[in-house]
């Protein structure tokens, strides 16, 4: 699960510093604590600070999750960085965004934080609490009857700053001075409790559960916590006593108060609650913390430990009750079920390094490889091979050429296994710097992610999940890295058809289409590349024809006729150059003749077409065209083997599954026939073969869990 802890530290990035400033921190001991414990629960965290860059953060950080997926969750320890509602900041931005969080929600934070109001919510539940007033200014008047001495504290302040014991009037008025000066806030006036000190912390939901009550034993001075006690500032050491030396009957009714108190506050999955308990053994509710301290002093933590929490153990409990308050128990209980099935692990395996799969695609895109950079290709190649290797994979040496093709199998083989391919050069003739991967909350984006990326990062996804969970090895199955899918496979097509034969079926890692949907057909293309010479002409000459550029073009305009959906036919021109003398009209065009087609009789008629269209018997005009590469079609079976059990593996999951047609042409093409072939494996894209193409984001862990439960199927079935 991805976890999302957000604090409030050195960060001061607001539009506007202005009003009362946050002076509560934890400590980076402390936050490095909560990180690595929930580390150890299996978690991938991450810690952010809780200022105006933390939606941004957050969207990077936590994409939309797939179904069985626990969403991205905030651990919040955010005391906020300025204003009187500065506790309410975060939650209130994570309810907008719609992400769940560790702690109570801004309305009560916003009840906890103001001491009147908790007290006057107290007393209407019948609560008890001490006696108080509130002075707006030093000069105002007590309306209550309060007895000497009291308790003097800003009236919507924690971790007790102001806090401070009066005697007299005169003491009174100095204490609500500071306070006046220091916050520009009212001041609370109880009365003191002469007695004991204890604190109740409590854990989880509907009911919360009541920690060992703790008792703060002040030895010299004031018998109270103050803000130098907190900060180790005061000269004496707070000592803590648990469970507090209570009466069994006191214990239950302190344990009591505190929960209804939870509850009247509307408190979730942790908070603390005074209490002062009089020298008659009477409880009275001072005050309410909602966001319990997690650090190593904490009344909650140290509550824990006495019961045998550690604090990976504790960290962990709470991220379980709020999974539980947000989720319901039975999400719990389905999960833990899950993970005990193969095919639950290797879909925690997945999602839980989901983070690890996007900076491995993050790797693969920053390094480039166009079909014509050899140096680039070689250090890509260089590095598959490595990856490959770690996964115990070994070199099929009759199935690779070492120019264009790879083939690397696992202990299995791949003899009458799975073949995935695998493209990594990224076509297409660019100019200038590569670009480089960037993140949005919905795509990812890069030069060659969707047409050479997406598939590399999801097939070594697949097969280290299956590596981890020891299943790789039973896997009948290899992976085909080829590197001229710029030039058409022009070289690397006959070792694919070779290794496809050899395998029972193939997979190939070229882009799908959103909605999980997969290609099952895909036209064949066949590419030429046209000369057209002729005379020299001068500008404005009057006889028939004209140069060869208006020839051609005039030629082109015809290409048109060509073009016929119903019979899935496509006849275009991609580029023209020409050629001329100074100030001579052209007389050479050279152009690059694109033709798609499903049928393979309707191309080769056409073709003829086209070069009876392209023939001209004028003197001096001379027409070549001569074919540069080839692409069978992929064509859609009536009953595709593949289909049903891919279909069955992403419903296990409900994923996402469909079948496309695709325009272009791929790999699969070239597997050759009788050898069952699924294209489109890969996570979706959008302007494929463009600077901006980009792959969906969530299909990325989608297609990775769908291919590793397809393989791990794969090897049951052939097992039995």
């Amino acid at each position: 699960m991805k976890i999302a802890v957000v604090y409030n530290r050195e960060s001061q990035a607001v539009i506007n510093l202005f009003g009362v400033q946050n002076k509560e921190k934890y400590g980076l001991e402390t936050i490095r604590r909560i990180r690595d414990g929930l580390r150890r629960g299996g978690h991938e965290v991450k810690t952010f600070e809780g200022d105006k860059n933390l939606i941004q953060n957050l969207e990077d950080f936590m994409p939309s999750v797939i179904s069985g997926e626990r969403p991205g969750l905030v651990f919040n320890l955010s005391y906020g960085i300025q204003g009187r509602g500065r506790y309410m900041h975060v939650p209130g931005m994570l309810e907008m965004l719609g992400i769940p969080y560790v702690g109570s929600g801004p309305e009560t934070h916003a009840l906890a934080l103001d001491k009147v109001v908790t007290k006057m919510i107290l007393l209407q539940q019948g609560l008890p609490t001490p006696k108080f007033a509130v002075m707006d200014t030093p000069d105002s008047s007590i309306s209550e009857d309060l007895t000497y001495p009291l308790i003097v504290k800003p009236k919507d302040e924690a971790v007790s700053f102001g806090l401070r014991i009066v005697e007299d009037e005169q003491e009174l008025r100095e204490g609500v001075q500071v306070i006046y000066d220091t916050f520009q806030s009212p001041t609370l006036v109880e009365e003191y409790i002469q007695g004991r000190e204890v604190n109740v912390a409590l854990l989880g939901n509907s009911p919360a559960e009541a920690l060992p009550p703790v008792e703060l034993v002040f030895g010299e001075g004031p018998q109270i916590y103050t803000y130098e006690d907190k900060k180790s500032q005061s000269g004496r050491t707070v000592e803590k006593v648990c469970p507090a030396p209570l009466t069994e009957a006191e214990t239950a009714r302190v344990q009591e108060l505190a929960v209804k108190t939870f509850e009247a506050l509307n408190c979730h999955d942790s908070a603390r609650v005074d209490f002062r308990i009089d020298e008659k053994g009477e409880p009275y509710i001072l005050e309410v913390n909602s966001m319990a301290s997690l650090g190593p002093d904490g009344s909650l933590v140290f509550a824990a430990d006495k019961i045998g929490m550690d604090y990976p153990t504790l960290v962990n409990r709470i991220i379980d009750v709020t999974c539980e308050r947000y989720f319901g128990r039975d999400f719990i209980d389905e999960e833990a079920v899950r993970v005990e099935t193969q095919e639950g692990r290797l879909f925690e395996r997945l999602t839980k390094n989901r983070g690890r799969l996007e900076s491995d695609l993050n790797m693969w895109t920053n390094m480039s490889s166009r079909t014509e950079d050899a140096v680039g290709l070689s250090s890509v190649r260089k590095k598959a091979e490595e990856r490959a290797e770690k996964l115990g994979l070994r070199q099929v040496e009759h199935l690779t050429n070492h120019r264009s093709a790879w083939t690397w199998e696992t202990k299995a083989g791949v003899k009458d296994g799975t073949l995935l391919v695998v493209p990594l050069d990224v076509p297409g003739a660019r100019t200038g710097y590569p670009l480089p991967y960037r993140r949005e909350q919905e795509w990812l984006f890069g030069e060659g992610i969707a047409s050479s990326r997406g598939g590399l990062t999801t097939a070594f996804a697949s097969l280290q999940a299956l590596k981890d969970e020891r299943q790789l090895g039973k896997v009948k199955a290899g992976i085909f890295f080829y590197a001229d899918e710029g030039r058409g496979m022009r070289y690397s097509s006959p070792m694919l058809k070779k290794a496809a034969a050899e395998a029972a079926e193939v997979i190939v890692m070229q882009p799908g289409f959103v909605e999980g949907k997969v290609v099952d057909q895909r036209r064949g293309s066949r590419q030429f590349h046209l000369i057209v010479e002729g005379d020299p002409e001068r500008a404005g000459k009057r006889s028939e024809p004209v140069d060869v550029l208006s020839w051609f073009l005039e030629k082109s305009a015809h290409l048109q006729q060509f073009n016929d959906r119903k019979r899935r036919i496509a006849a275009v021109i991609q580029d023209i150059r020409s050629e001329r003398y100074s100030v001579l009209m052209p007389h050479r065009v050279t152009a690059t003749l694109l033709l798609t087609f499903l049928d393979e009789k309707t191309a080769e008629e056409t073709e003829q077409q086209i070069r009876g269209l392209l023939q001209d018997k004028k003197k001096g005009m001379r027409t070549y065209m001569e074919e540069v590469s080839s692409r069978p079609p992929l064509k859609r079976q009536k009953e595709h083997p593949m289909l049903k059990k891919m279909e069955a593996c992403a419903r296990m999951h409900q994923l996402p599954f469909g079948t496309e047609s695709a325009l272009l042409s791929s790999a699969a093409g070239a597997v050759g026939e009788g050898v069952p072939v699924l294209c489109g494996a890969a996570p979706a894209s959008r302007q494929l073969y463009t600077p901006n193409e980009a792959v969906h984001r969530i299909e990325l862990l989608q297609r990775s869990v769908l291919l590793a439960q397809y393989l791990q199927h794969q090897a049951e079935s052939t097992r039995k």
